[in-house]
């Protein structure tokens, strides 16, 4: 039997027997693995929830389904929000995004994607014109250069990696941009260690450069890019020394990369949270999809700009639904999406939006605008920023419903109702890898509870509405696929259930065949420019903290921190923290610290690192960082700025 993993974005597929083993002939891992994903076989007896709950006493489920129909009954679906997951599966997500949106007609719900991935949908979809990741994994194998900026997947991604690490021996370069001399940067050709915010400056001089120096690709650009006048005219403009300075890259490296890239046929992109979490993770991302387009570095073998996804169904959740800020399988909302998608699920009408998205939902329900919130498989008075804020919000919602397969979560603290969910190894679905790769999750042990999309079945029926009459998680992927008829570019009505088990599905193969997936089929080219919307460094607050994961962790250790082998790397609350700013403090290796900004503070040990001066890095393990973190969002993707908090250290 064959499943696939339930950690990062890669979607490695595993044999089943005592132990998961690395599948050899699946193109996504070819047999590799990591440390984590091998282990989750040991998770699923561990911390796990097996009973209902309400307001903190053992109940029956059927009573806990009851009252939550009731409350949405009886609530304006304006005041209702769902919170879901990149832990969940394609039917999981179907089922709840079909019930909020058709059916109760809310549209607040979202996903934790929003604080990990919403930066690069909405930039993908200025620029080509959707949602659509138009690199694949195996282009590793065929690019010149590989430049990082702000991703690590060293420790994020490991069998990514070991690809990157493969190519490597084959002649690709790397180049790793990061504050952090991080496990990536490690094997870098060249490091350029940027200041925190001056990711804009950046690429925004390398665009000069290729512009000046004639690099560009006019025949491309006159043929399938609109913008690129405008954008040349502004880029011109700007000061090539102070864009330098700002980035705080030395001039000799620069031009090293100068080299590299001018050298290279062919060259990816990748990226993930350091360019996404930020006030300007939009424009962050337009500013690497112009190198790509005024180049012609996209859509070939062997380049394009690489938004490497964070969890491992966070690509299925942004086809589906699950992000407020769409309606259905990559519609937006219009009146004619709203009627196809109402027709469909058999409605008068679906839901005005967009809704809410977490933050806005967390906002809301501090000005005592949401009466309910049903969070499943995620915890966000432990991920979401600015923790002080979120725990107040959370008091004052008359009904907080968690679904979860683990206890002890943080939100726990806060939920009137505990539901359990079954877990990987016990449920059976699909779900999409970062580049799309359509694979089958399929159950290995007995369920000892149910599958989030029984229960949202459930909440459906209880209410009263038809339509949520699923007999197996198959049933349920025959109808989504089905609804992928309606999507501009998802295909994915052409996979086949019973097949994605031991053959993959990538969606989308021929979308980019006559053009980009805009009305006239060219990209758009944006200017951008740092305009240092972020929390600044001062004399009281004189450090940016800078946030991340580690390789053998998953985000709050409700899984990972069981398993008796991966404890030794059970290192869930440090900081890392530059030689001379420790000496300057009088700060030793394994000091306790203290962390203070203006949001709230926390203790921790100090690890003397290669950390850019004036920077800290706290992981996101430690369940305490969200108290420091600031509550500022980017004005159109609504993803939170985790990388860019002001703080101080004391001894």
């Amino acid at each position: 039997m064959r499943t696939v993993c339930a950690y990062c974005g890669v979607g490695c597929s595993f044999e089943v027997e005592d132990k998961l083993k690395g599948v050899k002939s699946y193109p996504v891992n070819e047999g590799m693995s990591c440390s984590k994903g091998i282990s989750q076989i040991e998770t699923i007896e561990k911390n796990r929830l097996l009973n209902t709950y309400i307001n903190g006493k053992v109940a029956k489920y059927e009573e806990a389904i009851n009252l939550i129909a009731k409350k949405i009954k009886n609530s304006n679906p304006k005041k209702i929000g769902f919170y879901l997951s990149g832990q969940m599966l394609n039917e999981d997500y179907y089922v709840a995004n079909k019930l909020a949106k058709g059916f109760i007609k809310t549209p607040n719900i979202d996903t934790n994607s929003r604080t990990c991935m919403a930066s690069a949908v909405v930039g993908y979809k200025k620029t080509i014109g959707s949602d659509y990741v138009p690199v694949k994994l195996s282009d590793i194998n065929h690019t010149d250069l590989l430049i990082l900026i702000g991703a690590n997947p060293a420790e994020a991604h490991v069998v990514l990696f070991n690809k990157i690490k493969r190519a490597k021996k084959n002649g690709m370069k790397l180049v790793v941009i990061d504050p952090r001399f991080s496990d990536s940067a490690k094997y870098a050709d060249l490091y350029l260690p940027i200041t925190p915010g001056g990711d804009i400056d950046f690429l925004n001089l390398v665009a000069i450069r290729l512009i000046k120096e004639n690099l560009v690709d006019m025949n491309f650009i006159e043929k399938w890019v609109d913008g690129y006048d405008e954008l040349k005219k502004n880029l011109l403009k700007l000061n090539e020394k102070e864009l330098l300075a700002k980035s705080g890259i030395d001039a000799r490296d620069f031009e090293k990369f100068m080299e590299m890239l001018k050298n290279a046929k062919n060259f990816i992109t990748g990226w993930t949270m350091g360019i996404n979490q930020s006030i300007q993770g939009v424009d962050k991302n337009l500013a690497i999809m112009n190198l790509h387009l005024i180049t012609g570095q996209i859509n070939k073998k062997g380049s394009g700009p690489f938004s490497f996804t964070g969890q491992p169904n966070a690509m299925g959740g942004r086809e589906v639904g699950g992000l407020a800020t769409t309606l259905a399988v990559h519609l937006d909302y219009t009146p004619e999406n709203r009627k196809k998608v109402a027709s469909f699920w058999g409605v008068d009408e679906v839901c005005d939006g967009p809704g809410l998205t977490a933050f806005e939902m967390i906002k809301a329900a501090n000005e005592g605008k949401l009466n309910v919130l049903i969070v499943c498989h995620t915890d966000p008075v432990y991920h979401l920023p600015n923790r002080k804020f979120v725990e107040e919000a959370l008091k004052k919602i008359d009904l907080v419903v968690e679904i979860n397969a683990y206890e002890a979560s943080e939100t726990s603290k806060f939920a009137d109702i505990q539901i359990p969910a079954a877990p990987f190894g016990e449920k059976d679905g699909t779900q999409t890898n970062m580049d799309r790769t359509l694979t089958r999750s399929k159950a290995f042990k007995e369920k000892k509870a149910k599958q989030d999309w029984e229960i949202f079945a459930d909440i459906g029926k209880a209410i009263g509405f038809r339509g949520f009459d699923f007999t197996s998680s198959k049933d349920v992927f025959n109808e989504y696929k089905e609804m992928t008829r309606l999507s501009p570019d998802i295909d994915i009505y052409k996979a086949n259930y019973d097949e994605l088990e031991n053959k993959p599905f990538i969606w989308g193969e021929d979308a980019l065949k006559n053009g980009f997936l805009t009305e006239n089929k060219k990209a758009k080219v944006y200017y951008v420019e740092n305009k240092e919307l972020h929390e600044m460094p001062d004399s009281e607050y004189p450090f940016i903290l800078l946030t991340g994961r580690t390789r053998d962790q998953w985000h709050s250790g409700t899984k990972t921190a069981f398993v008796e082998k991966l404890k030794k790397y059970k290192h869930l609350s440090f900081i890392e923290i530059n030689e001379e700013d420790a000496k300057s403090l009088g700060i030793n290796e394994g000091d306790e610290v203290k962390v203070i900004s203006r949001y709230g503070k926390l203790k921790t040990k100090a690890k003397i690192t290669d950390i850019k001066k004036g920077s800290i890095f706290i992981s996101i393990h430690d369940r305490n960082v969200n108290y420091l973190t600031n509550p500022n969002i980017d004005p159109i993707s609504k993803e939170p700025d985790y990388n860019h908090t002001a703080v101080k250290v004391v001894k």
